[in-house]
């Protein structure tokens, strides 16, 4: 009887881990298929305004030259982005582009500590009048 019991007990907690990481499983599944959409309407609507800015860039440019102006600035913000994603690199600050030196360019010296100034200052002569 034992043994029986055992089994009913391992078969009871089987089944209700399964019915819950089925439930979870469910859940995870609608978020994902939730964020897959957002993805595809946010890819939708920059290239909804990638349109708008080359149309609105041709008004004063011909057409090539407004494409041109979006593509550079497209792949401008693609670098910023890479260069901010890369592990233990800070971020540049705005207005610093190009200020890093190029891939096996050798790093610049290290700039040495100030000498150590004593706690009461330097001493300076005093004047008596």
């Amino acid at each position: 009887m034992d043994t029986n019991l055992s089994e009913q007990v391992a078969q009871v907690v089987r089944d209700t881990i399964k019915d819950e990481l089925r439930e979870q499983t469910r859940k995870q599944r609608r978020s994902a298929r939730l964020y897959g959409g957002a993805g595809a309407a946010g890819l939708y609507g920059g290239a909804a305004a990638t349109a708008f800015l080359v149309l609105v860039l041709a008004l004063v440019l011909p057409g090539w030259a407004a494409a041109l102006v979006v593509a550079v600035l497209l792949f401008g913000a693609a670098e910023m982005m890479r260069q901010a994603a890369r592990p233990g690199r800070p971020v540049p600050p705005p207005g610093a582009l190009g200020s890093e030196p190029p891939l096996g360019a050798p790093a610049a010296p290290p700039v040495p500590p100030a000498p150590p100034v004593p706690p009461d200052g330097p001493e300076t002569p005093r004047r008596t009048q």
